[in-house]
């Protein structure tokens, strides 16, 4: 008897329809929509009273959110992970953002669209994994080249690396996020190798190698928490592990080699108060550790950027950053301002309208010509005043 296998494939009709996101709320608006929970804890508020706080999460933002009434029963019943369908109002709050929660049920998990709920790199990850061999395969060291391209085709490390992010909540988190890191710090590597005169190879598998091992430290998102073997051993150890396990395959794979590709992976957190079992001794290893920290750290502010709820031009304090984020682009003059503009009003205006004003009043990049300027008693030259 010939056995038929039907496979039914959930189209996006299938799915409830997100109208409302995160990056879009305003103070008063009305919120109705589904969000998935990062973050949820009873707590106790100054009048003794048990209230929810949260934070909820969508592919453009999160958001806090408190619920005051029914914190016990919303407590048993919702936990992190979870998608629950908000019904409530956005608060400002200290000059933040806050969803006061009316309503807070669970939500159909087969009935989501999980693109809705998940963050993700600006480029595709097939892409980033093209341009990252790419790099790879233009190495001069024969046995780095074959080392970091055996890994990189490994199927399950290559599925893995193109979904997975590089942190819980700060450093590239977001779907693809480690392997936009990784692509980033190994560009960074190509050129910065060259400008101080390094050897490219080992910068490149360092930027490579570094974080790879988060893939087994932490797990698939949208919600990342750390795995028994991430709190175990960590992906400094792991990594060491990985080097060990693929070069060994490789004939005749110099040790001394493989030794420096180890100490660039155990030293790249760059000082022992940073986790950091080794600090760099070679030129290499400390570049592997410049690069990781200043692509995390730019990552971060543009980050808080994008999506912090604060009003007006600057952010809240951003703890990990110990400082407050200016949000705005900086003020940018493609053309010189004429000499009769009113200052004050340009300071107030936006750059780009502060471009268009001195459209209005062109000069002249070539010789500097001042535009001529009207006298008082040419513009009243024509105003009369009826005389009773």
């Amino acid at each position: 008897m010939t056995k038929i296998f039907i496979f039914i494939v959930e189209s996006p009709e299938h799915y409830v329809e997100k109208k409302q996101f995160i990056e879009n709320l305003k103070a008063k608006d009305e919120v109705q929509s589904i969000f998935l929970v990062k973050y949820i804890a009873q707590m106790e508020g100054k009048d003794g009273k048990s209230y929810i706080n949260s934070i909820l999460v969508d592919s453009t933002g999160e958001m806090e959110a408190r619920k005051w009434q029914g914190a016990e029963r919303i407590i048993q019943q919702i936990k992190t992970g979870d998608f629950v369908n908000i019904k409530g109002k956005m608060n400002l709050f200290q000059g933040r953002l806050q969803m006061i929660i009316e309503e807070m049920v669970l939500a159909d998990r087969e009935k989501i669209n999980i693109d809705d709920f998940s963050a993700k790199a600006k480029e595709a990850p097939e892409k980033m994994m093209d341009e990252l061999q790419s790099i790879v395969k233009n190495l001069d060291e024969v046995y780095i080249r074959e080392l970091l391209l055996a890994i990189l085709n490994d199927p399950e490390i290559s599925r893995r690396l193109k979904v997975w992010q590089a942190g819980k909540s700060i450093h590239h988190a977001y779907k693809s996020g480690l392997l936009e890191h990784i692509l980033s710090c190994t560009t960074l590597a190509v050129s910065l190798s060259a400008h101080y005169g390094v050897n490219t190879s080992y910068v490149v598998a360092g930027t490579i190698l570094h974080d790879m091992c988060k893939i087994y430290e932490l797990t698939e998102g949208p919600v990342v928490e750390y795995t028994e073997e991430g709190k175990l051993i960590g992906h400094l150890v792991k990594g060491l592990e990985l080097v060990d396990h693929f070069s060994n395959k490789i004939k005749n794979f110099p040790n001394n080699q493989k030794m420096h590709i180890k100490h660039i992976l155990l030293s790249h957190h760059g000082e022992y108060e940073y986790g950091s079992p080794k600090i760099p001794h070679t030129s290499e290893a400390y570049l592997v550790h410049l690069i990781d920290m200043m692509d995390s750290k730019m990552n971060a502010i543009q980050g808080v950027k994008e999506h912090d709820n604060n009003v007006g031009n600057w952010s809240g304090m951003v703890k990990h950053l110990d400082r407050t984020i200016y949000k705005k682009n900086l003020p940018s003059y493609k053309d010189f301002i004429a000499e009769d503009s009113d200052q004050s009003n340009i300071d107030k205006a936006s750059p780009e309208k502060s471009v268009s004003l001195n459209q209005k009043t062109p000069v002249s990049k070539t010789n500097h010509e001042k535009p001529l300027k009207q006298n008082l008693g040419s513009l009243l030259k024509d105003f009369k005043v009826d005389e009773e």
